[in-house]
């Protein structure tokens, strides 16, 4: 009895380290750690798998989860007050500074878009609230973050035209006046699918006719740019790599267009381009805008082109012109419209899918003759900054958020 305890207590610890441990690169800080927080996602990814594979529960309501454990009610301290309130529908939690001096200098404002993959995520989250505070307390600013509706249950263009709203209403002389926020220092920023809404919103805005308040800075937290070509060397390199695997990414795409399955298929193929789209691939090539250290190994074709892409199949309206629209791949709008945008802080990380997204973006911003800065982690991994709450705090989070706010006290 006590020996078939000891070997059943063997197995269980043998299978419990086969299951955590993942090759994941010597390079990487705090390996371990890693791999332990991941396999939380991975088991969470599987049962979310098994539940709608028997038709319990769509596989993003079981991964919201992650956005249950980690919400918090946001309340005001010592330092900072807090209010819950709504900007021309939407829900925002709105972050100041408690005391001010009647003589004090208007204050900085960032608009500050959460990530999620369009389908998780909240500014409520706790990662959120302790930036939301650290901007605040080290910049004296005002931190507005948007409550955006989410996907699969609100589809493109509902979460981007939600954020566009919260802007667009800030962005008044009346609304910057009563948060005392001078106009000419307003930022927009977020993390992956909010670097991409913060990238959309920034091009949108400048061609809104009267729009009169500009944004000073855009700053993109290795944000997703495009769903065109889903094979890029990162893609391919870090298809395995936590917190974001290459199929992860490809569902968070398909489920913010349709709940329709042939389309996840169709991207996980990289073979769900139509010709309308197509014609859009030259913004997005990474052999002409990637350096060429990050080419690797890999050589560049072109994603194939699927000839009448049916509307049906898809379960979308546009399939063709939801997959072009630069308010969803802000890649995709051409040189002439890139020019005129605020300077940018793009940050990236070498493990990760997304790293080429913004890389590319960097390089064409540049082109266009925008100012920008580009801070590539060679040891960082997708969703890095957000990891600062005990038991999942990584050291590279917090040199990733000093570096973040340092650009934004330098640049806003």
């Amino acid at each position: 009895m006590r020996l078939g305890s000891i070997i059943l207590f063997v197995a269980l610890c043998s299978f419990t380290a086969y299951y955590v441990y993942e090759p994941i690169p010597e390079r990487i800080e705090e390996r371990w750690k890693l791999m332990l927080t991941n396999s939380f996602f991975r088991t969470l990814s599987h049962l979310a798998d098994l539940c709608e594979s028997v038709g319990l529960k769509d596989y993003m309501d079981v991964m919201y989860v992650i956005t249950v454990i980690e919400r918090i009610v946001p309340v005001s301290d010592e330092h900072v007050k807090v209010t819950e309130e709504k900007f021309d529908g939407v829900e925002v939690v709105v972050y100041q500074p408690k005391h001010q001096d009647r003589d004090a200098d208007l204050r900085r404002a960032v608009i500050y878009l959460h990530g999620g993959g369009w389908c998780l995520g909240s500014s409520r989250m706790s990662p959120y609230d302790l930036l939301a505070r650290k901007i605040v307390t080290e910049l004296d600013a005002v931190v507005l973050s948007v409550e955006y509706r989410l996907a699969p249950a609100h589809h493109f263009p509902v979460p981007y035209e939600d954020v566009y709203r919260v802007v667009k209403h800030f962005l008044q002389k009346g609304v910057l006046a009563q948060y005392s926020v001078d106009p000419e220092r307003v930022a927009v920023s977020g993390d992956s699918a909010g670097g991409n809404l913060a990238a959309a919103v920034s091009q949108q805005l400048q061609k809104e006719p009267g729009q009169q308040i500009k944004l000073r800075a855009q700053a993109l937290l290795y944000p997703v740019l495009q769903a065109l070509d889903l094979k890029t060397p990162s893609y391919q390199q870090n298809q395995d790599m936590p917190i974001l695997p290459r199929t992860l990414m490809v569902r968070f795409w398909s489920e913010y267009f349709t709940s329709n399955k042939a389309l996840f298929r169709a991207m996980m193929a990289n073979a769900h381009n139509s010709p309308e789209s197509s014609r859009l691939l030259k913004f997005v090539n990474w052999s002409a805008f990637l350096p060429e250290s990050y080419h690797k190994e890999y050589n560049y074709t072109a994603p194939a082109v699927t000839q009448g892409v049916d509307e049906k199949v898809f379960g979308m309206d546009r399939p063709s012109q939801s997959l072009a629209d630069p308010r969803a791949s802000p890649l995709l709008v051409p040189d002439a419209d890139l020019h005129s945008l605020p300077k940018a802080y793009i940050l990236t990380c070498e493990y990760d899918v997304l790293r080429d997204d913004g890389i590319m973006y960097a390089t064409r911003l540049r082109a266009a003759g925008v100012e920008v800065t580009h801070q590539h982690y060679d040891t960082g991994f997708h969703g890095a900054l957000m990891f600062t709450v005990w038991p999942t705090d990584f050291l590279i989070a917090c040199r990733m958020t000093d570096n973040y706010i340092k650009w934004l006290k330098e640049n806003l």
